[in-house]
């Protein structure tokens, strides 16, 4: 049986071992069972150390507190990195097989912050083939499960984070998002995510810091472990040139707020994208909620004429430019949509990249203009529920034929492109089980208020304390 412990908040964990209420080592413990029972089943935890290494860690923190020694917020919570973030001492396949064997030299900028906060890292999590799609499969580990059914994905590329949370694997986890892949694991598995403004926590390493799409963000079972997680990983990094001055002490405090006369934008489709009506159903059912807190909801779309063309742009020129040198040789060990995605990117003159640079700058403006109006918009995170993890990507939605692996998920990336903050946060269930998730988009730069108003549905409705059988026991 799933411990307490599994599911007790990672802020609380935190507190309680500073406080020497329970030890590093109980709570290691704790994950250990729950990981050895469950993760065979999920497939969420990859390249883990062995358990004694693991409770070596514990003991050595202990040994630590009992000294005094000062210790971070994190407080020797344990944490595995995403699959794609380097971190010394685990390896860094990004789900390639071309990269089965490769171990970073350096850790990244947040692989390093949160080491300083104080986790204890026991090993990584899985991801789709360089991030690419939204469905954590790839050739080194294999897929990765939902742990409300075993027969469906779990999203991705933050795949792995999503249902280690969700199962009680992991207190908190960590991922990055350039066309969901924080948001869209989060809505599969029933957890929060938060994909941060642009800029707010470091990136690096990456090949163009400034082109600025992907970011890093924190994942976690409630939206204020989520904040309690963004306190550690947001503000200015030396090795981050494209990351602003912040206080990320904001986060830390409490996220009560009153939404009392509040205008909100209600547009889950995004003006007309095909939307499951499982996924509408659940939503729709969403909007007294809102009321409820006393906002003015109104059916109002934002203008997003030409975020399709200027994500899928970007990002394919973004793809050529730093994994094109691998097709000549590596070809053969590629997935069908990422040399698709990789030589589509090659195809893009610079005057054609230059445009849509433009017109990007012309939708982020429209944006702030329409949120001038309405501080917050809600639609969908993603226009499917949890899909077969058979399929590579779902094909169809609601009888459209989707184009490419990419098409289901533009209920996410359209919003990646305008560099807003953005939260998923539970928000109900299909008739089958399946977790569907909102998608609340703030402000530029505003992610505090994000988190106050996702707090807020998320005390009003508690879909977030719904836990996956097989996690339970």
């Amino acid at each position: 049986m799933a411990s307490d412990l599994c599911f007790t908040s990672g802020r609380e964990l935190a507190e309680s071992i500073r406080a020497r209420k329970i030890s590093a080592r109980e709570v290691m413990s704790a994950f250990l069972r729950q990981i050895a029972r469950v993760n065979p089943k999920i497939n969420a935890i990859v390249a883990k150390l062995d358990d004694d290494e693991c409770l070596a860690l514990a003991d050595e923190a202990d040994r630590r507190l009992a000294r005094g020694d000062v210790v971070g917020c994190l407080h020797e919570l344990p944490f595995a990195f995403k699959d794609s973030d380097p971190a010394v001492g685990f390896p860094m396949t990004r789900g390639s097989p071309i990269f089965k064997d490769f171990m970073p030299s350096e850790d990244s900028a947040l692989v390093e912050r949160l080491r300083g906060a104080g986790v204890l890292a026991i090993g990584k999590t899985n991801v789709s083939e360089f991030g690419m799609g939204s469905h954590s499969y790839n050739e080194v580990y294999g897929t990765t499960l939902n742990p409300y059914d075993l027969t469906k994905s779990a999203g991705g590329s933050s795949g792995g984070a999503g249902a280690a949370l969700a199962a009680g694997l992991l207190p908190l986890a960590s991922g990055s998002d350039l066309g969901g892949s924080l948001r869209n694991p989060a809505n599969f598995n029933n957890v929060v995510a938060l994909r941060p403004t642009v800029g707010l926590v470091p990136a690096v390493p990456v090949a163009l810091p400034f082109l600025g799409f992907t970011v890093k963000g924190p994942m976690a079972r409630s939206v204020a472990d989520v904040a309690f997680l963004l306190s550690v990983m947001a503000g200015a990094h030396p090795r981050d040139p494209a990351c602003f001055p912040s206080d990320p002490s904001v986060f830390a405090r409490p996220l009560a707020r009153d939404f009392k006369n509040l205008r909100v934008a209600w547009c889950l489709d995004l003006g007309g994208l095909p939307l499951d009506r499982r996924v509408r159903s659940v939503l729709a059912a969403q909007r007294q909620t809102f009321a409820a807190l006393g906002c003015e909801v109104e059916d109002a779309c934002p203008d997003l004429t030409g975020a399709d063309e200027i994500f899928l742009t970007i990002r394919a020129w973004n793809y050529w430019h730093t994994l094109g040198p691998l097709l000549k040789e590596h070809r053969a060990k590629m997935k069908e949509e990422a040399v698709w995605q990789i030589e589509s990117g090659s195809r893009y003159s610079g005057a054609e990249i230059a445009q849509a640079m433009n017109r990007h700058g012309e939708l982020m403006e429209r944006m702030r203009r329409f949120q001038e109006k309405f501080e917050f918009l809600i639609c969908a995170v993603n226009q499917v529920p949890p899909f077969d993890a058979a399929l590579h990507w779902p094909r169809e939605i609601e009888g459209v034929a989707m184009e490419n692996y990419l098409s289901w998920m533009k209920s996410a990336y359209w919003i990646s492109a305008t560099f807003h903050p953005a939260i998923s946060v539970p928000a109900g269930f299909t008739q089958e089980g399946l977790p569907v998730g909102i998608q609340i988009v703030g402000r530029y730069r505003d992610d505090l208020g994000v988190l106050q108003f996702a707090h807020a549905f998320e005390q009003a409705t508690n879909f977030g304390g719904r836990r996956p059988e097989i996690a339970l026991g």
